[in-house]
């Protein structure tokens, strides 16, 4: 039989820590004092590392403290490893704390509403899941759910990319069109959309598809005049500023009237654009999960008491 494959106990993660460390300091006085060792066990964890890998990963000189080419190769090839590692055991203790078992990813262009939280709890109760919100940039809805840095996202539609899947949509929303309080259109009843070719409109920046974008700043109006838009926002606070400047104008929904009141804004209806927009919760298409199914199902239940109600 051959010799057996190398298990994590012959590479300890106290060895791994040090080395990443060392490799940052290049001093072992300065690793020593970061991770709390004398420099005799720093040396002595990188020597044991060493006789493991079977390769010397450090230069030690009396000048200077370097790589050697395989352990810069092994720090670049274990650090990604590592630093997943750490994420894990966090999230896990964060589970712990909040009483869950399980822990889902969710992130979102703009604020968490409070209907939404309350669902977090509900999932939280019911099913032992914590959701852990994320920031997405505004401009940028869907790459970090492709890319699995998150389980989920809560973003404006449409989405066409096969690559992901609308789990539930939102109740559609009215569009407002923000200007600062003295903009000409300010104290205005409501806009049609033709009057948007008066206005600079702000642009979500970032790497969204066109598609998604225009829809979200439409380019032009319905009977084809342009609609200016020379600046772009990555946060909805920054598109808040440059609105109030007077500068500026940006199209909002309902939702984000009532939740943001202002004495330098006003939220102007554009008709036309009544039940435009629209949130879905979308994940990568076939990355679904229980907690995933868990979190859709409550929304789609307090959406049917809210019909109901009203």
């Amino acid at each position: 039989m051959g010799d057996a494959l190398p298990t994590m106990h012959q590479a300890h993660l106290q060895q791994i820590e040090c080395l990443l460390t060392l490799a940052e300091e290049l001093h072992f006085g300065h690793t020593a004092e970061r991770l709390g060792y004398s420099q005799s066990r720093v040396s002595q964890l990188v020597a044991t590392l060493e006789a493991r890998v079977g390769a010397r990963l450090v230069e030690r000189t009396s000048r200077k403290v370097g790589l050697t080419r395989a352990g810069a190769q092994f720090v670049k090839e274990i650090r990604p490893a590592y630093r997943a590692l750490l994420r894990t055991f966090e999230r896990a203790r964060e589970r712990a704390m909040r009483g869950a078992v399980e822990e889902l990813r969710v992130g979102f262009t703009g604020m968490v509403y409070e209907e939404v939280t309350s669902i977090f709890r509900a999932l939280r109760d019911r099913h032992g899941v914590a959701v852990h919100t994320h920031d997405v940039p505004l401009g940028s809805p869907f790459t970090a759910v492709l890319d699995g840095e998150i389980d989920a996202v809560i973003a404006e539609l449409p989405v066409h990319e096969p690559e992901l899947t609308v789990g539930f949509l939102f109740p559609p929303q009215d569009q407002y069109v923000m200007v600062g309080t003295g903009h000409p259109i300010a104290e205005r009843e409501s806009i049609d959309r033709e009057d948007l070719a008066e206005l600079d409109l702000l642009h979500r920046a970032g790497d969204g598809p066109g598609y998604w974008k225009a829809a979200r700043t439409p380019p032009a109006t319905p009977s084809g005049t342009p609609i200016p838009s020379t600046a772009g926002i990555t946060t909805v606070q920054q598109g808040m500023a440059l609105a109030a400047s007077g500068m500026h104008a940006m199209l909002v929904c309902r939702p984000l009237t009532e939740q943001h009141t202002r004495t330098d804004l006003r939220y102007v209806p554009v008709r036309g654009l009544e039940a435009s927009s629209q949130l879905g919760l979308v994940w990568r298409t076939g990355h679904v999960n229980p907690p995933l199914t868990a979190l859709a199902e409550l929304l789609e239940q307090a959406g049917s008491v809210s019909r109901k109600t009203r």
